[in-house]
């Protein structure tokens, strides 16, 4: 038997978390949503673009950097620095293991890194800590590709 959840926000729901709602805005959380995985603003806005939409790039960092804010991205950088965000449906914040190569990523177990952050932020008296741990690698497959190309 599945117990009750409660349901999902809805993206409408996301756009009145960051401000203003505008339907550019509106427009820019639901291509979010279905972006499935991480994104950066341009590639976004590259996506928005091809389907006709007349959002700007500016628009899309901007959403893109409140959603982190208000907690409904998680956001990493990838290999040259570019903000990558991910979409997060609910309030727990996550950590992710990111491919360089590919860009797979792979939520991982931050229960220690979250307690760590904890135990900072009450022994320190700061308010409001926040905390940023980004673990990057190649990938399996990635690394066989790799292992094999050099070995031709």
């Amino acid at each position: 038997m599945e117990r009750n959840r409660p349901a999902a926000p809805t993206p409408l729901a996301d756009v009145t978390l960051i401000g203003r709602h505008t339907q550019q805005r509106a427009v820019v959380v639901k291509a979010f949503i279905r972006a499935e995985g991480f994104v950066g603003a341009q590639a976004l806005h590259n996506r928005l673009a091809a389907d006709g939409s007349p959002v700007g790039l500016s628009t899309v960092y901007r959403t893109l950097t409140a959603l982190a804010d208000a907690g409904r991205a998680d956001m990493v950088r990838d290999t040259s620095g570019e903000r990558l965000f991910r979409y997060r449906p609910g309030p727990d914040h996550r950590h992710y293991l990111l491919c360089t190569e590919c860009g797979l990523s792979r939520p991982v177990d931050s229960g220690p890194v979250e307690d760590w952050a904890d135990t900072i932020a009450r022994t320190s008296g700061f308010a409001n800590v926040r905390h940023t741990v980004e673990l990057s690698e190649v990938c399996p497959d990635c690394g066989r590709q790799r292992a094999t190309a050099e070995h031709r």
